[in-house]
């Protein structure tokens, strides 16, 4: 692949929502255990692409929203 081809992955609306919490989450504490520098960029990138697509993070039920969507996706329901 070259190192400045773009991926796409696809995820859907639950998985983005729980994905960017714990993003948000980790980001907030002790962080991530990354061996490489790198790595701790890169999930600032993912993060800040979810940021711009979801809603649901400037939404007063946005913990009611997130903690749902754990259940549907714990359910296989997402």
């Amino acid at each position: 692949m070259n190192s400045s081809a773009k991926v796409t992955i696809s995820l859907t609306g639950d998985q983005a929502l729980v994905l960017f919490a714990w993003l948000t989450r980790e980001d907030g504490g002790a962080g991530l255990p990354v061996e490489h520098p790198a790595e701790q960029n890169v999930l600032s990138v993912i993060e800040a692409q979810l940021e711009k697509c979801l809603a649901e993070p400037l939404q007063p039920d946005y913990l009611d929203k997130v903690a749902a969507a754990r259940s549907r996706i714990v359910a296989g329901k997402d």
